[in-house]
């Protein structure tokens, strides 16, 4: 290794010397440069706030307003090289930004399967190995000098609240504590921390591996429907919503992930523009949660709120409102030679008009230099310091596509396998048929946001592998499927043992930009699968690629549809999985982390974001949480080649004996008497109240398996704007066939049993409660005593 390091030096020097770009800077802080790293702000063993302040009161007012776009001008005085702020790498390194560039040694990296079908593994510990892998291959760009910069603008932790969004491929789903744990486990991985540190010091000792940002702040969920965009849109929601759906995944994000950055979103949240609204800003991510990291806003967002939402009267006025908020740098609407930032073009008559003063530049720039000196960046030469010795060689490295084959296997899930049609036998299958306008293609498997992956396999080309004599048929044009090959792909059909149709969606249909309007399969689709497995000698095998769920009731309930698979937007090694599962070479376990709703529900319109139902308008709610109509598939719903039996071992409480203060009821004689606040309980006391709960799992199938375990927990008696059930905890768990195991869960009943009030405070109700896994339940009770004497300890809020 340490001749690799040297190797890579020099390579990197040769490279620093013959640069055309000589009249820039290489890196901030250049040992070789003694006309600048003489600068306070060039001490290493200063406190980065120290360091930060010096360099701000070096800069000029004209050198401030360039560093507030995400396309920040070299300071050559300085030596400070340009930087760009704006990289991608939602699931894998992304040439999407403006930051990153495949042209150099690097001319690729790991492409893992799309978030939502990550999400389906519900494995956190596979979460935070991506964001690992994810975050090396970052560092390796940049030693590699092909990146302007470190700061990457992933996870995308909105919920997933409407079947139709275009870009909820990109989320962990619709559960807000599976979000929240997502959000911090890929953090964590991609910012290089361990989970034993997680502390954002001053000290120089941590750096970032590279830098994620939280988005879109926040109830961003709807692109462009039915003429309403997002960035006219104005998301009206209750103070309930915002408390137990909408704001959880960014708060963990920020207090246990310890995320860098947050992004504010286009749209409006109850009439104010996010990246100029001070409460969601200031007040509650930077007070409330404590966040010390950067805000960017999304692209183009900051000029939207003048040119599109009329909200602030003059571009003065816009800079004043965003700056005032809390927001950082301004990302632009960027062609092929120009990026056009807002702040950048207005801030300096922002201050002759007397509407911004110096002081809010320096807020700004504090946040944006301390992030960049966290990341390393004016240390000197990246290469001969923390994450120095990661080149070329850890991207697409033999783990790193290892991990993402293992992501789409364990994403995947099996939605029907009626008379266990599969998994089909590798010796006795003589003949096969794929069929479908997804088979023969490799960027469909890819979702949005990726770069070029190391490698590219289709399921045409996998499924060859273990049937030689493999036909094909697109059977469409293409995915929208305007027309039909019917005839064609019958005759195929009929003439093999087994058809295998890999249908769906891809980005003509979903995407950024681009809601859908129907849930049922694009044009032709259906029609096709229903000719063909009508024809066909066995039941088919029906695969679907896509990032939203699909109502695909006519084949659920077809007999001649005899397995169905979701594979999500699966990544580079997405097809090897494919053909692994439907051959028995593994065992598929994901779980669907979205809800299937059927056609009807898009009467709703897309941009009522209530999640309770009501039933005085007919309105049934959103998620598997408040939704209490038909569905397609249940949230949690995935099978397996083998049955998993439970039963509660132990659950060390039965009753929860919950102190009422009577002063606490003297504060207010309106205080419902079931009902107890969170916040006036405290950490001390909810940490006390904590209980485990041991279920035993057993796999009575003959193959081993990977199965993840999902305890929810619901109320005996439901009411009225309470959730139906909610998650509280899962694991994953590996059995072999017949073995039987036990996982054990810690129940938190401030966290797990509370839910929202209408003014958007947690609280807990008397009352019986039901634990649940698979179809069985544990029922225990919460009792409130009445208590004489001093409150409950006041600590920290929950």
């Amino acid at each position: 290794m340490k001749i690799l390091g040297t190797v890579f030096f020099l390579l990197m020097i040769i490279i620093m010397i013959n640069t055309t770009a000589a009249a820039e800077p290489p890196f901030a802080c250049d040992a070789l440069n003694p006309s600048t790293n003489s600068y306070i702000f060039c001490n290493i063993s200063l406190p980065i706030s120290e360091r930060v302040a010096n360099l701000i009161s070096l800069l000029t007012l004209e050198e401030k307003i360039g560093q507030l776009g995400n396309t920040a001008p070299a300071i050559h005085r300085l030596g400070i090289p340009s930087y760009e702020w704006w990289s991608e790498s939602l699931h894998g390194v992304s040439n999407r930004g403006l930051g990153i560039r495949f042209d150099g040694l690097i001319r690729s990296a790991t492409s893992f399967p799309q978030v939502i079908l990550t999400a389906a593994s519900f494995d956190t510990r596979l979460w935070y190995r991506i964001g690992q892998a994810i975050g090396i291959e970052a560092r390796a760009v940049y030693n590699a000098g092909q990146a302007t910069g470190m700061t990457f603008w992933a996870p995308n932790i909105n919920i997933f609240i409407d079947p139709r969004w275009g870009r909820g491929q990109e989320t962990p789903g619709e559960d807000p504590m599976v979000t929240s744990k997502y959000s911090v486990y890929y953090v964590r991985g991609i910012q290089g921390d361990s989970f034993e540190g997680g502390k954002i010091n001053d000290d120089n000792k941590h750096i970032l591996q590279a830098s994620a940002c939280c988005k879109h702040f926040t109830a961003y969920d709807l692109d462009n429907w039915n003429g309403t965009t997002r960035y006219n849109f104005d998301a009206h929601v209750s103070l309930q919503d915002l408390a137990d759906t909408y704001q959880p995944p960014f708060e963990s994000c920020v207090r246990e992930g310890k995320a860098s950055g947050v992004m504010c979103a286009y749209n409006r949240v109850n009439g104010v523009p996010s990246c100029a609204d001070f409460n969601l800003l200031s007040n509650t991510i930077r007070g409330k949660w404590g966040f010390n990291g950067y805000i960017t806003s999304d692209s183009d967002s900051v000029s939207t709120i003048y040119t599109n939402q009329s909200y602030s009267k003059t571009p003065e006025d816009l800079v004043a409102d965003v700056l005032g908020a809390g927001m950082d740098v301004n990302c632009a609407e960027c062609g092929e030679d120009y990026c056009d930032s807002f702040l950048q073009a207005h801030t300096a008559s922002a201050i002759q008009q007397k509407k911004v003063s110096e002081i809010d530049i320096n807020r700004a720039l504090s946040n944006l230099f301390t992030t960049r000196m966290r990341l390393g960046l004016f240390n000197g030469n990246p290469i001969q310091q923390q994450y120095g010795d990661i080149g070329p060689s850890h991207v697409c490295s033999t783990n790193h596509q290892r991990l993402a084959l293992e992501a789409a296997r364990d994403g995947i899930v099996l939605l029907k396998n009626s008379g266990t049609l599969l998994p089909l036998s590798k010796s006795k299958t003589q003949t096969i048929a794929v069929i479908g306008p997804n088979a023969n293609t490799v960027q469909t498997l890819m979702g949005n946001y990726n770069g070029p992956p190391c490698k590219s396999v289709t399921p045409l080309e996998a499924l060859k592998r273990y049937v030689r004599d493999t036909q094909y048929h697109p059977g469409c044009d293409a995915v929208p499927c305007n027309s039909s090959a019917m005839k064609e792909a019958v005759e195929l059909a009929i003439s093999v043992d087994y058809v295998i149709m890999i249908m769906g969606l891809d980005q003509t249909q979903e995407k950024e930009e681009l809601d859908r309007v129907d849930l049922v399969l694009p044009g032709k689709q259906q029609h096709l699968i229903s000719g063909v497995a009508k024809a066909a000698k066995k039941p088919v095998i029906l695969v679907l690629l896509s990032g939203g769920p699909i109502d695909i009731s006519f084949a659920k309930d077809d007999p001649n549809v005899g397995s169905i698979i979701w594979a999500g937007y699966p990544g580079e090694s997405g097809a090897i999985a494919l053909a692994e599962i439907i051959f028995g070479d593994h065992n598929p376990g994901g779980r669907l982390p979205v809800t299937w709703y059927p056609q009807e529900f898009t009467k709703i319109p897309m941009t009522d974001m209530r999640m309770r139902a009501d039933a005085a308008t007919a309105y049934p709610g959103r998620t598997y949480r408040f939704y209490d109509a038909g569905k397609v598939f249940d949230f949690g719903y995935g099978l397996s080649y083998s049955t998993y039996l439970y039963e509660f071992v132990n659950v060390n409480r039965k009753t929860i004996h919950l102190n009422r203060f009577t002063n606490i009821l003297a504060l207010d004689d309106k205080v419902s008497t079931n009902v107890l606040s969170i916040s006036e309980m405290g950490t001390e006391y909810c940490e006390k109240l904590k209980f485990s709960v041991t279920i035993g799992v057993k796999n009575s199938g003959l193959m081993p398996g990977k199965h993840p375990v999902l305890l929810f927990v619901r109320q005996s008696k439901i009411k009225v704007g309470s959730p139906l059930r909610q998650l509280i905890g899962f694991q994953t768990v590996k059995t072999g066939a017949g073995e039987r195991t036990e996982v054990e869960f810690v129940v938190s009943p401030c966290e797990h049993l509370s839910k929202a009030d209408e003014n958007g405070l947690m609280v807990i109700e008397e009352g019986s409660y039901l634990l649940a896994v698979g179809e069985i339940e544990y029922e225990f009770s919460v009792i409130f005593k009445m208590t004489l004497g001093r409150k409950y300890p006041q600590m920290t809020n929950m």
